[in-house]
């Protein structure tokens, strides 16, 4: 279930969300905040598809960029994007194949990058924006 399926079930204010929810929130917004401060455009949030669901697209002169949001309130045992394994970019691969489906196989560059958001005491302490952080998984190939 995406991250926006989820919060259609909270019909209360942002504040009564679960804990995880409301970080995962704040983590978006201050990536989304970060990225247009670089001079991205802001094309999507949430793209959701059969196989996945992308945070955040944006676009950068040519080329599109999908951005996977990892927001942690600690980073005591691992980095942030460490938990953007394998199995995650496969998945991200995918969405973003169907992303550019719909907009009907455009010849464009694109590229994967990963925004690490990092909170204290439910407030964002560190922003580090990741560009490129990997390729398209294999054995998917694009173009």
């Amino acid at each position: 279930m995406g991250f926006l399926s989820k919060l259609k079930f909270w019909k209360n204010a942002e504040s009564d969300l679960p804990l995880h929810l409301r970080h995962g929130l704040l983590g978006e917004r201050a990536a989304r905040k970060r990225l247009k401060k670089l001079g991205l455009k802001f094309l999507t949030a949430n793209f959701k598809s059969d196989r996945g669901e992308i945070d955040l697209v944006f676009r950068e002169q040519d080329c599109l960029v999908f951005v996977e949001v990892k927001t942690r309130s600690s980073e005591d045992w691992t980095r942030p994007a460490a938990a953007v394994d394998a199995r995650k970019r496969r998945l991200l691969s995918l969405c973003a194949m169907d992303y550019l489906r719909l907009l009907k196989n455009p010849h464009v560059k694109f590229r994967f990058d990963v925004v690490e958001v990092l909170l204290s005491e439910s407030r964002v302490s560190e922003v580090r924006h990741i560009p490129n952080a990997f390729a398209l998984s294999t054995p998917y190939r694009w173009g």
